[in-house]
């Protein structure tokens, strides 16, 4: 038996020097961290829509507010989840393949013997405590209801994310333009609107310049935000009030929800939204490496977020009348332009980090055959998970300028977007589960404890949520029922053709009477037919003989093959095998890429399948002698006589 290894990005992470590292943390912060920094422009209006009832509320909604973020961005996402990456890559499709490669849960059965050979397939010999991911492994293996069902949740994942990359930019673009109403108060909401949709528009036309260089533009930017939000908090706890730092016991939350009730219940579906963006650690971590996502999130993400939250329930403890607009009405008078200025740029790069996870899922998605084929833009020859999808990009900013003008307000907005944000990490915590189980194999006391904290945790914040269905949360079901329906139908299709072909194959007797017939003539060149079969002749050949009755010198049956990966080395790409007698000269390949891997152009593509051709041809003679002859002679002379063949028929020849 097979077994993934543990953690297998790390090796690869050792092996980047820490100038390097440091590097990209410093560019992660300019991609990843733009959500999760604009949060307080909205968290505390969220959590308090009817105002501050009783002064005690605010220290235990900073307790909550301070303890999920500890539970959930840095608990489970920086030191658990990016282990769970699949060679660099994460999101929901990277479990997901990480998942099929150890366990038969893909519908389509292409798997080959050979694929495990492949070396980032990351295996190695099976541990002496395997029985329990043995069971596992069976019952996915054997179950078609189980690979429905994780195949569901995993778009049902990857639709949230997309719903969190249209509803990003909406809310954090019109929280942050809100705020000049504080100087210009004779501006109306629908001006507000329009200005934002004139930098939302703005925003989704810059992403066709790729992350590597958005990166680097915002992360200064970005930088500059999170020294702001920190100073600014600072500022007011010593301006205000600083016995809020009580809230660090966690004994206020307690109280809180003694004291309120459901009311304390329903402020959950605000106090989440101090989490978003988080997702877009994992989801672009193919972008960066998992030391980058580790260091700029403990050491500068995660302090500067809390004391900006602290300091602003140091405000609301003195004016809690302003907690409508929480943000703005704690900047210092003279700091007001600097911070505005930077948060309009800051909220633009609070999208990019979800458009940019958005995109690299989508992309792995693709290559699984799980939506319709579009243009996926590799924006960077220096790090290969750096995509643009210019179809997908259109449609998400569209939809976002949408919500904008819809909604109006960043209460409903929000709304949406907590059960979005929420759904993702639930999503995640059931995938984790399995990779723990099938994967990790970890004790099933770590096991049961992640599943039932982190489980527990993120189902009383959906419950909380859910209540505000009819109040905006409706929307990302209505996209996620959208998108789910074209992936499922689309993969729905692309199983069934494979199918198809495979219960109707031609076999090896039809093929040798077909190529002897009278009427068939061998053609000179090197002939390709495309299929999805990995295996056996497709049954649309013989129709192709009988509407041309003619057959290229040399013919090959190709397949082209993504395998649970991110790449593929490229003296790996091709396996050959001969298909019938070896006078027919037809030959079986296979191309094998990774989710990341791009499919070169058709004058290199036939080049290399061309120089595999031959090399394979080379190598069968030699094999064959080598079983007969043990001087050696023979094998010089059947490779001799191979090379002149493929020189005959290869060399000169077109791929047609």
């Amino acid at each position: 038996m097979l077994i993934l290894k543990y953690g297998g990005r790390m090796d690869a992470c050792m092996q980047v020097s820490w100038r390097q590292t440091v590097l990209l943390a410093f560019q992660s912060i300019g991609v990843v961290y733009g959500d999760l920094g604009t949060s307080p422009l909205y968290t505390y209006s969220g959590t308090f829509p009817n105002g501050i009832r009783h002064p005690d509320d605010l220290l235990g909604v900073l307790s909550l507010i301070l303890y999920t973020l500890i539970l959930l961005p840095l608990l489970k996402y920086v030191f658990i989840v990016l282990y769970a990456n699949d060679n660099g890559d994460g999101g929901t499709f990277a479990l997901y393949s990480l998942i099929s490669r150890y366990a038969k849960t893909r519908m389509i059965p292409n798997q080959q013997a050979e694929d495990a050979s492949v070396s980032n397939y990351s295996i190695q010999e099976p541990s002496s405590q395997t029985r329990r991911a043995q069971w596992v492994k069976q019952r996915l293996d054997s179950s078609k209801a189980a690979k429905i069902a994780l195949f569901t949740i995993t778009i049902l994942g990857t639709s949230m994310v997309m719903g969190d990359g249209t509803l990003t930019p909406a809310i954090s673009v019109l929280s942050a333009v809100s705020g000049i109403r504080e100087k210009a108060p004779d501006l109306t909401q629908s001006q507000v609107v329009w200005i934002s949709v004139a930098i939302l528009f703005l925003l989704f036309s810059v992403q066709r310049f790729g992350t590597d260089k958005v990166g680097y533009s915002f992360a200064p930017i970005i930088s500059v935000w999170f020294v702001l939000i920190a100073s600014i908090g600072v500022y007011n706890l010593a301006a205000h009030d600083a016995t809020v730092l009580r809230a660090l016991n966690p004994m206020y939350i307690v109280d809180y929800f003694r004291r309120n009730g459901k009311e304390a219940w329903l402020s959950l579906g605000g106090v989440v939204l101090c989490t978003t963006g988080t997702e877009a650690m994992f989801a672009d971590l193919g972008h960066f490496n998992i030391r980058a996502i580790q260091l700029s999130f403990s050491f500068i993400i995660f302090p500067s977020v809390a004391l900006c939250y602290m300091g602003q329930a140091s405000y609301l403890h003195k004016f809690p009348q302003d907690v409508a607009d929480t943000f703005y009405k704690s900047i210092p008078a003279a700091m007001f332009w600097p911070t505005f200025i930077v948060a309009i740029l800051a909220a633009i790069i609070a999208s990019q980090a979800m458009l940019s996870g958005a995109f690299a899922i989508l992309s792995k998605a693709l290559s699984l055959g799980c939506f319709p084929r579009v243009e996926v833009v590799h924006t960077s020859k220096k790090y290969a998970g750096q995509v643009y999808i210019p179809e997908v990009n259109f449609l998400i900013g569209a939809a976002s300028i949408i919500v904008t003008l819809a909604f109006q307000t960043t209460t409903n907005i929000g709304n949406a977007y907590g059960i979005c944000v929420v759904m993702v990490f639930s999503i995640t915590t059931h995938l984790m589960t399995v990779v723990m189980l099938l994967v990790w194999k970890k004790n099933i006391a770590f096991i049961a404890a992640f599943y039932v904290i982190f489980g527990a945790t993120e189902l009383l914040y959906l419950s909380s949520i859910l209540s505000k269905f009819a109040e905006g949360g409706y929307l990302p079901f209505c996209f996620s029922l959208v998108l789910m329906a074209l992936m499922a139908t689309w993969h729905y299709v692309h199983v069934s053709r494979y199918w198809y072909e495979l219960d109707h194959v031609v076999p090896a007797t039809e093929l040798t009477a077909l190529l002897g017939h009278p009427d068939v003539r061998r053609v000179p060149g090197v002939g390709l037919l495309y299929s999805e079969l990995v295996q056996g002749i497709p049954p649309v050949f013989p129709r192709l003989v009988d509407k041309m009755p003619s057959v290229h010198t040399v013919f090959v049956f190709m397949s082209i093959k993504n395998l649970p990966i991110p790449r593929v080395a490229a003296p790996e790409r091709f396996i050959f095998r001969r298909v019938g007698l070896a006078e027919h000269r037809m030959f079986r390949c296979v191309a094998r890429y990774g989710y990341t891997d791009q499919i070169e152009g058709a004058k290199d593509f036939s080049a290399s399948l061309l120089d595999g051709l031959k090399l394979f041809i080379y190598e069968e003679a030699a094999f064959s002698c080598q079983q007969t002859d043990d001087d050696g002679g023979c094998a010089l002379r059947a490779a001799k006589a191979a090379a002149e063949e493929e020189q005959r028929y290869c060399l000169h020849a077109d791929v047609a």
